[in-house]
């Protein structure tokens, strides 16, 4: 029988329920002590819960009896185990002499030991490292092999009076540790949905992509710095089987070859000096189930093109220094802003790579190309920065678009989103006009005849090419016909004429 004695907080007590129980002749099992509550546990004997309550009842100071399931202790035990068994990582708990206190059903099932007799076993003879290392003075980390599967094992140690008494084990694996990259992504949760598109080309991508999303096959993106290759690449995870799975990213470009290695494929313990105790898995190991994002893929060196293109045929590889081989379920999605043709061309790509990577391809147009889409997506980036900056969304004037609208966009979306960010950060208006917007500079907007012989075709295109720039601009400031000649120092139906030619309105 289990009681919870509601009393005074007074001296003597406690021993005076001890000696009723004495008295009475039940056997106490347990006894603990919350400010002004006794709780007791004790066989009954001879006696019913009114019998037994009575006689506490009887004693100066005690105000209720009340019959309870389980002692304070056992219920924190219970919320313990509730809280430990929803803990999706093995987790442990040891003494000093490595002998395992607690531990959780992730712990049973990576084990495969049911948890009663895990209970009391050594953790150096499950895992094969001496019970001192696993005794550290502070935090560490490395990687560990149980029951033919690779963890990255952190121990936290347990202090008593300075001295180190336990420690609380975890083991993460490299599929969970790639989830929780992958749920931390700024980008997390883009899908095709939430791509803004509303010209042909878009629209073309948009069913492409729902397409592509269900087929678990290599897929090329195509397009300039800053159009979202790395979204849309996002979306095609989120929008296929591997959405539950990582999504994770890197940048070719961004990393030296010894550096964008050993992210990839990961590497073996001591494999070369400075590197992390117990090794490191790579990219491919972390992305188990899900997707890797290779982007600024042409800036690979011809060896890492060859080591990749032996890991497409099979998904398999051996970490750097490392001798097992690892085989992986993912997709592989790459981008890049380059004309891979023309590095086959000149030795700077391989052709079988290409062949690997290029199955489904999708090109993303400039956005100097998507001009009608330039209004949904300068309120949408208006929506984000008006939160960012704790501001009410502005509007933006139809002259102010048109203005947007006319810019050339060599950054593309993130050059167009910046300005946007900027002018909502510098202007405090509730409706921007046109002479609001913040460019970078007094270049962006300047008309630029460029002499890559892939634009300019002719003289004559490129004089015609300013000529028409020219009129876009002035004509939102000059609204009207006449003042726009006056200004140009030319007639009227010259203006006209030219206005029409361009179709300027």
């Amino acid at each position: 029988m289990k009681l919870n004695i509601l009393c005074e907080d007074r001296l003597g007590m406690t021993q005076e329920i001890l000696n009723t129980i004495v008295q009475k002749g039940w056997n106490l099992t347990a006894m603990e002590m919350v400010s002004q509550k006794i709780f007791v546990h004790f066989e009954e004997r001879g006696g019913n819960f009114e019998t037994i309550s009575s006689s506490f009842k009887s004693i100066r100071g005690v105000t209720d009896v009340v019959e309870v399931d389980l002692l304070p202790s056992e219920l924190k035990r219970k919320h313990l185990d509730a809280l430990l068994s929803k803990l999706p990582d093995p987790l442990v708990d040891i003494d000093f002499k490595g002998e395992i206190l607690v531990a959780n059903t992730a712990a049973e099932i990576a084990f495969g030991i049911e948890r009663k007799k895990l209970i009391g076993s050594r953790i150096n003879e499950l895992i094969g490292i001496s019970t001192k290392r696993m005794l550290p003075n502070d935090e560490t980390s490395f990687e560990v092999s149980c029951a033919n599967k690779q963890y990255l094992m952190d121990i936290t140690p347990v202090y008593t009076q300075n001295k180190t008494t336990g420690a609380v084990i975890v083991l993460r694996s490299p599929q969970r540790l790639g989830q929780q990259i992958s749920a931390i992504s700024p980008n997390k949760g883009e899908n095709i949905e939430s791509m803004v598109g509303q010209c042909h080309q878009m629209k073309l991508i948009q069913q492409q992509t729902i397409r592509f999303a269900k087929l678990d096959l290599p897929v090329l993106i195509i397009g300039e710095t800053g159009t979202g290759k790395e979204l849309l690449a996002r979306a095609l995870h989120e929008s296929g089987p591997r959405a539950k799975a990582p999504f994770l990213a890197i940048n070719c470009a961004t990393l030296a070859e010894n550096l964008l290695e050993s992210e990839l494929f990961g590497y073996a313990p001591g494999a070369f000096t400075g590197s992390k105790q117990g090794g490191k898995p790579g990219l491919f190991e972390l992305a188990e189930n899900g997707t890797v994002f290779l982007d600024e893929i042409a800036e690979l060196s011809i060896y890492l093109q060859a080591k990749l293109l032996r890991f497409l045929q099979e998904f398999t590889f051996r970490r750097i220094g490392g001798t097992q081989e690892i085989k992986v379920n993912i997709r592989i999605v790459c981008a890049t802003h380059k004309d891979l043709d023309e590095m086959i061309a000149t030795g700077e790509f391989r052709d079988d790579l290409f062949y690997r990577l290029n199955v489904l391809n999708l090109n993303l147009p400039p956005l100097k190309e998507r001009l009608e889409d330039i209004p949904a997506l300068t309120q949408r980036f208006a929506i984000n920065a008006a939160e960012q900056v704790n501001i009410a969304c502005p509007q933006f004037t139809h002259s102010a678009i048109t203005r947007l609208q006319n810019a050339p966009w060599p950054g593309n979306i993130r050059e167009l989103q910046n300005v946007i960010f900027r002018t909502l950060a510098m202007v405090d208006k509730n409706l921007i006009d046109h002479d609001d917007i913040c460019f970078t500079s007094s270049t962006t907007e300047q008309v630029k005849i460029k002499a890559n012989s892939h634009e300019v075709k002719s003289l004559g295109s490129a004089i015609e090419s300013y000529e028409k720039s020219l009129l876009q601009e002035l004509y939102l400031i000059h609204s009207s016909t006449r003042k726009l000649a006056q200004r140009l120092n030319v007639s009227n139906a010259t203006i006209s004429r030219k206005l029409n030619k361009y179709g300027i309105k």
